[in-house]
């Protein structure tokens, strides 16, 4: 028997079923489906202070449960006093099992933890079906010792998927049991 994460069983018993039901699909390929979370964070700061990438980077890697990269910028600007090829934030991208992990984390822990959360807005989508959010404080999740943070940083958090319309996408991240606010 081998691992498979709850939520991606979830997507194929009951997921799959609702949306085909509810949209009339023809196909289950036609169903849409996650295709990868795509994790962010700009850090204006690192153009003082390069340790802070190092230690977000570590951050977000503990958050992520795979490496992060370090970005870098591509172009000299020298009212921030920017130069190319310096590094100014991080990012990770999650597919597969580790992209499911981190959805059921962040779902039934982190957002929770969220002080006065009163649910996730649901004006992140961009037209296609994908949708962003941010989070404020990165000490939401659990992965992070709160002693040992120096500086607490935000991320941008993007759920890309198959979906044709905001509206495909949006009850695709319902189904998931995305705390979406109410109107």
């Amino acid at each position: 028997m081998s691992y498979s994460p709850r939520l991606r069983d979830q997507y194929k018993g009951d997921i799959i079923p609702a949306l085909t039901e509810k949209f009339g699909y023809k196909s289950v390929m036609q169903v849409p489906k996650l295709t990868k979370i795509v994790i962010s964070q700009g850090i204006g700061d690192a153009v003082a202070d390069k340790k802070l990438v190092d230690t977000a980077v570590e951050d977000l890697s503990r958050i992520a449960g795979q490496r992060a990269v370090a970005t870098i910028s591509k172009k000299d600007i020298s009212n921030f006093k920017l130069r190319k090829g310096m590094p100014v934030g991080t990012k990770v991208t999650l597919r597969g099992d580790n992209m499911y992990n981190f959805l059921d984390r962040l779902l039934s822990v982190a957002l929770p933890r969220t002080r006065d959360f009163r649910g996730v807005n649901p004006k992140g989508f961009d037209g296609r079906g994908n949708f962003n959010m941010g989070v404020k404080e990165h000490i939401i999740f659990p992965e992070i010792d709160i002693d040992k943070v120096n500086r607490i940083m935000g991320m941008d958090i993007t759920f890309v998927t198959t979906a044709e319309s905001d509206e495909e996408g949006k009850a695709l991240l319902d189904a998931f049991g995305f705390p979406f606010m109410k109107k």
